[in-house]
Parts: C-alpha cells; structure tokens; sequence
C-alpha cells in the first residue's frame, strides 16, 4: 500500500503542478523560465508515476 500512497501523492502534486503552469502562463507579465522549470518537474513526476506504475504491475 505504500506504492498507492505515494502515487497518489505524486498525482496531487502533478495537477498541483499544472494549476501552477496554467496560472503563470495567464497572468500578463509571465514568466517562460519559471513555466519551463514547473514543466520540468511535472514531467519528472510523470515519469516517476510511469515507474511505479510498471513496478506495481510486474508484482
């Protein structure tokens, strides 16, 4: 159960992530480099749920 609960962490901090990207791009004065580190990490966190996920599924 440790797995889920940290997937399940990692997936709130995914959409958290995103609502961040989504309010900097927005606002009128954005900034492409503080936009280009939350994709950064948004995609770390997908690649680390793609590794749970396949771990979890070769169990």
């Amino acid at each position: 159960m440790a797995i889920q609960a940290h997937m399940k962490t990692l997936n709130k901090r995914h959409q958290e992530l995103e609502a961040k990207i989504e309010r900097e791009a927005k606002r009128a004065a954005s900034d492409d480099l503080r936009i280009l580190e939350l994709k950064r990490q948004k995609l770390r966190i997908k690649d680390q749920l793609a590794e749970l996920r396949s771990q979890t599924n070769s169990s």
